[in-house]
């Protein structure tokens, strides 16, 4: 992607650990690098068609001061969130928080936070067995959607925003998997693009599986409700409870044809075979 730089913005704000910095105040230095595509922008020369930096500069001036928090992470944190929500084609975004006049008792000539957030494509798969099974699809979809217009807040207070559903498959009727005896499935994926982090999305996951009567108790066995993540971005992540991407679905036709459906030409990032490719070969 290309890179829009903002270099040290200097704005006086009230943040820090202790009651005097939030009364009193103390200068701040934002840095951002901005990454969009700027290829209409320099064919056309039209400002509309680009990311404007000075309202970049005024909305950063704005969220500073308008809020106070103890740490320049949290600042940094929330920072990122807001621009990557609110700047028209802004894909990712790389700041640094620096505070020259940190009161730590010691010379120095800053201290300073610098993360890189950015938008990502997930790609979940749904399904469910029992009950009205369209309607606890249609209410996962709702759900996922929701996410960007009420926030989840995180153990500490914190506001984590996610982002919308773009794109959602037909509904797939098919036989169950694993434990045979149990009713038919009804099975869809969909795309969502996020700004919640894998670990973040299973938690979501889980609690909207929660909500629509989701109980553990049998392994493979019926669920009102059941959401996996099938990819996340290019990502290849392997922990105890969360295998990305998904470690069977390219064994399984329940999943990969709604998938297909929606996005043929994916490619896996371990196999690297598309979500064609594995259907036709599980076919």
């Amino acid at each position: 992607m290309d890179k829009i730089k903002i270099e040290n913005l200097e704005i006086f704000a009230k943040h820090g650990v202790f009651p005097e910095e939030n009364k009193l105040g103390q200068k701040f230095l934002v840095s951002a690098d901005l990454y969009t595509d700027t290829r209409k922008a320099g064919n056309t020369d039209a400002l509309d068609a680009s990311i404007d930096y000075g309202e970049v500069c005024h909305f950063i001036e704005t969220f500073m001061k308008e809020h106070t928090f103890s740490l320049i992470e949290r600042i940094a944190e929330r920072l990122a969130e807001e621009l990557l929500l609110h700047i028209p084609g802004l894909e990712k975004v790389g700041l640094e928080v620096k505070k020259p006049w940190a009161p730590i008792g010691l010379p120095l000539e800053s201290v300073s936070v610098e993360i890189l957030r950015q938008w990502h494509t997930v790609y979940i798969a749904l399904g469910s067995n029992m009950g009205d099974r369209k309607a606890y699809l249609d209410q996962a979809v709702r759900a996922l959607d929701s996410l960007a217009k009420h926030p989840v807040k995180d153990d500490r207070g914190g506001v984590l925003l996610a982002g919308a559903v773009e794109r959602v498959s037909g509904y797939y009727e098919t036989p169950p998997y694993g434990m045979t005896e149990q009713e038919d499935f009804l099975n869809a994926c969909l795309r969502l693009r996020t700004l919640l982090t894998p670990r973040e999305l299973l938690d979501e996951l889980h609690r909207i599986e929660q909500e629509a009567g989701r109980e553990r108790v049998i392994h493979w066995g019926p669920r009102t409700l059941d959401l996996d993540i099938i990819f996340y971005d290019d990502l290849v992540l392997e922990a105890a409870d969360l295998c990305i991407p998904h470690v069977e679905m390219h064994k399984r036709k329940f999943v990969l044809e709604p998938l297909c459906e929606i996005a043929p030409y994916l490619r896996h990032p371990v196999y690297k075979k598309t979500v064609q490719e594995m259907l036709e070969s599980v076919s």
